[in-house]
């Protein structure tokens, strides 16, 4: 029986409309890596944004005041770290200003979750890129969001 877990992703495009992805790597156990956006699990009591915020911070030192609408909605089940979590996921928009990018955590501790790499993709890179995304349409989805702004309610970003 999967654990649930809670979790806020941020989607941050920059004033050219670069969407920040974080390079995921399976711990131990596999080789298989992907891009998602930057966020995760929420602390005990944390609101969505509270956690997002944290997370920025802590994954890429993005200082935010203002946290963007809920965009999309996401669950899927998946093993990590010899557990088996049914991950429910808010996403929320953030525009930034700066694409300047300075963890607060170490290089360690950020491996240590699994975090290998950060980096801005333009749309056109996402387009033709041969990687892993999570969710797998990831790139349409930014292309709608960045084309169409944000929905009116939040959209299955599906697995």
């Amino acid at each position: 029986m999967p654990e649930p877990r809670v979790a806020a992703r941020g989607i941050v495009l920059d004033p050219d409309d670069r969407v920040l992805l974080v390079l995921f790597r399976a711990p131990g156990w596999s080789d298989e890596t992907w891009w998602a956006t930057p966020g995760g699990g929420l602390d005990p009591g944390e609101t969505h944004e509270d956690g997002l915020r944290r997370e920025l911070l802590e994954e890429a030192g993005i200082r935010v005041d203002e946290i963007g609408p809920c965009v999309w909605v996401r669950e899927h089940v998946f093993e990590w770290g010899g557990r088996l979590l049914r991950q429910t996921e808010r996403y929320f928009l953030v525009r930034v200003d700066s694409t300047e990018i300075a963890p607060q955590f170490t290089r360690e501790q950020l491996e240590s979750e699994g975090l290998h790499e950060l980096r801005w993709w333009s749309l056109q890179e996402l387009g033709e890129a041969g990687e892993t995304f999570a969710p797998s349409r990831l790139a349409a989805l930014i292309r709608d969001l960045v084309e169409s702004g944000p929905p009116a309610e939040p959209i299955d970003a599906g697995v």
